[in-house]
C-alpha cells in the first residue's frame, strides 16, 4: 500500500469521528481545552488500537482467504462505506446526544465526560477494527498503519471540536458521506487492481 493510499484509508475511517467530534461541541454548553483533547486522545487512541485487533484476525486466516483476500477488502471497506454514508444520511451517530435546532436552547449535558467519550470512542472505532482486518491485504506495516489512522483521527478531531463550536451543524453530515466513498473507492480499487494482476 502507497502512502498515500494508506493516508486516504486513515482520513475514511477518521470521518466518523470527526462527524461525532462537531456533534459532541454543537451539543455541549460548553467546551474547555482540556475536553477537546481528551476527546481527540480517546479517539485516535481507539481508532488506532482496532486496526491491531483487526489486523491479528487478518493475519490469523490469512492462508485461508488469500484466494479472495480482495473482495474481502472490496466487501469490507465498501460495506464500511456504505455504512457511514447510510448512518449520514439518517443523522444517526451511536451515543452522541442530538445537537439542538437553531431556535431550541442548548440542552445541559455534557458530552465530554470521561465514560461517555470511552463510549463514544469505541462506537467510532468498530468501523477500525473491521478495517484492520484488510490491512495483511494491503500488505501495510501495521505499527504505521496504526500511527497513521491514530494520528490522522486525533488531529481531525481537535478540529471537529472547533469547526462545530462555530459552524459544524451543516457539515456534520457531508463528513461521513466523504468519508464513506472514500473508503469505497479504496475497497473499489484493491479489487481492481488484484483482479488486473491475476
Amino acid at each position: 500500500m502507497s502512502v498515500l493510499t494508506l493516508l486516504f484509508l486513515a482520513l475514511g475511517l477518521a470521518m466518523d469521528a470527526t462527524a461525532v467530534s462537531i456533534a459532541s461541541a454543537l451539543a455541549a454548553p460548553r467546551v474547555r481545552a482540556r475536553d477537546a483533547l481528551l476527546l481527540a486522545f480517546l479517539f485516535g487512541l481507539f481508532q488506532a488500537l482496532m486496526p491491531v485487533i483487526g489486523w491479528a484476525l487478518g493475519s490469523q486466516f490469512a492462508d485461508t482467504i488469500s484466494a479472495w483476500d480482495h473482495w474481502l477488502a472490496f466487501v469490507l471497506l465498501g460495506g464500511i462505506g456504505a455504512k457511514m454514508i447510510h448512518e449520514a444520511i439518517t443523522h444517526h451517530h451511536p451515543g452522541v446526544p442530538d445537537a439542538p435546532k437553531p431556535n431550541e436552547p442548548r440542552p445541559e449535558r455534557n458530552p465530554f465526560q470521561l465514560g461517555t467519550l470511552a463510549l463514544m470512542a469505541l462506537a467510532t472505532s468498530i468501523d477500525a477494527l473491521a478495517a484492520g482486518v484488510t490491512l495483511p491485504v494491503l500488505e501495510v506495516r501495521l505499527v504505521t498503519a496504526a500511527a497513521v489512522i491514530g494520528g490522522v483521527t486525533f488531529v481531525l478531531c481537535l478540529l471537529g471540536v472547533s469547526v462545530g463550536r462555530r459552524f459544524g451543524e451543516p457539515l456534520e453530515g457531508k463528513l461521513d458521506i466523504i468519508g464513506g466513498l472514500v473508503l469505497i473507492f479504496i475497497g473499489t480499487k484493491t479489487l481492481i487492481e488484484h483482479l488486473s494482476a491475476a
